[in-house]
């Protein structure tokens, strides 16, 4: 390291000098009085040979005119070495050394401070070759979900209202209880996500997964890889990336894994990777979907690490829309069918209420409004539906096939335009 800085020091020395020289030296050249006067002799030296030719002038005459020429001719030549050798006054000589140090320091400091900000101090200089093999062990070696968990801070209390979290205590027993209940589980899963609790949440959809079987879909391991992203802080790991791979033969365009995938080759060391996965899901994606505002975040900052300076967004990626949030699924209704009327009218209202003052606060995707109708509609709460609607059709005013979607849900709560 202490060999690079001094080559690189040197080679700044290098180029700088000449310049620094060049300013320091203050000379002058014979362009001024003296060059003329030494031509203006040397034309007279030449005249006298000629008038001496014709016989216009004597020798001794001519001889006289020589020396005096040549006399002029070596006092002028003098004055013009010693002004060719003499610095500059001391009044110049002050401000050219000031120019010459700002100089240097401007090449010396911002040399280095370019390379601070571009380069990578201590590195060697990689292959291609070598990059991918780096990244690949980067990946292999990568900590575990375990490790991950463990080593994030402990997560705050959840806000959630008391009924709700009692309920949720609740709904914890009943499944311990009935372990192989898969609509328990389904909706222990989703319940604790719902507090931010997501080791628990994904060892709930592990059990979903189970108990399905080989009725496994792709959005049953989507949701699981999900969960498991969330409780490592954001971080892909091998335990998660499994995971997505059974997503992606299930479901090759899927949305989650996708996204996942691109941000699990952005942690490893290929952001060129990352933004060709993302690219592509971002031109695949309508403006709602989920993921679209976290890739619309990075993307400038994954473009140009994989090298592309003049990336530009499609359009539809800048709308400003909030990730998916947890709420009520037909899913979720359905497995507290199980519950007592009146444990399940709270669980419900908890999860309709959460979604509502969500999207009051932070907006949402369209398919979040029509989750909310769609919930209200099975609550009986037409009224609170209705106004919903009507708030929904001025959000999306501007964007018929957002509105279409909010609509259908709409319809399922039993109101028409």
């Amino acid at each position: 390291m202490m060999i690079f800085w001094i080559v690189t020091g040197l080679a700044v020395l290098a180029v700088a000098a000449p310049m620094v020289v060049a300013l320091l030296r203050a000379r002058r050249e014979i362009t001024g009085a003296e060059a003329s006067d030494l031509q203006v002799y040397r034309d007279q030296l030449s005249e006298i040979d000629r008038d001496r030719a014709r016989g216009t002038v004597g020798e001794a005459e001519a001889e006289r005119l020589r020396t005096e020429v040549s006399r002029r001719i070596l006092a002028a030549d003098s004055r013009a070495h010693q002004a060719d050798a003499t610095p500059a006054s001391g009044g110049a000589r002050g401000p050219r050394r000031v120019s010459a140090a700002l100089l240097l320091l401007a090449l010396i400091g911002g040399s280095y401070a370019l390379y601070l900000t571009l380069g990578a101090p201590g590195y060697g200089d990689l292959t291609l070759r070598g990059r991918i093999a780096a990244a690949q062990e980067m990946r292999e070696t990568r900590p575990s979900q375990q490790e991950a968990e463990a080593a994030l801070p402990a997560s705050p209390p959840s806000d959630a209202p008391a009924e709700y979290a009692q309920l949720v205590t609740r709904l914890r027993g009943a499944v311990e209880e009935r372990p192989d209940d898969l609509q328990g589980q389904m909706l222990l899963a989703r319940s604790e996500a719902a507090l931010g609790n997501y080791a628990a949440a994904y060892a709930a959809q592990r059990r979903v997964i189970d108990l399905k079987a080989d009725a496994a879909g792709a959005e049953d391991y989507a949701d699981l890889a999900d969960m498991m992203v969330l409780a490592a802080g954001g971080y892909v790991s091998p335990e998660a990336e499994k995971v997505l791979d059974q997503v992606m033969q299930r479901d090759p365009e899927n949305g989650v894994a996708r996204y996942y995938g691109g941000l699990m080759m952005a942690q490893t060391g290929r952001p060129d990777s990352a933004f060709r996965i993302w690219d592509n899901l971002l031109r695949d994606s309508d403006a709602g979907s989920p993921w679209v505002p976290a890739i619309a975040e990075q993307m400038p900052q994954m473009a140009q690490r994989a090298g592309i300076n003049d990336y530009t967004l499609p359009q539809m990626a800048s709308a400003d829309l909030p990730g998916a949030l947890p709420g009520p699924t037909t899913e979720d209704m359905q497995a507290a069918s199980e519950m007592s009327d009146g444990d399940r009218q709270a669980m419900i209202e908890g999860m309709v209420d959460n979604l509502s003052q969500r999207l009051a606060d932070q907006g949402g995707s369209p398919e979040e409004w029509a989750r909310l109708l769609t919930a209200l509609g099975v609550l009986g709460q037409t009224d609170r539906a209705k106004s919903i609607w009507d708030e929904a059709k001025q959000v999306f005013a501007t964007r018929p096939e957002a509105l279409a979607t909010v609509r259908q849900g709409a319809a399922r709560a039993g109101l028409t335009d």
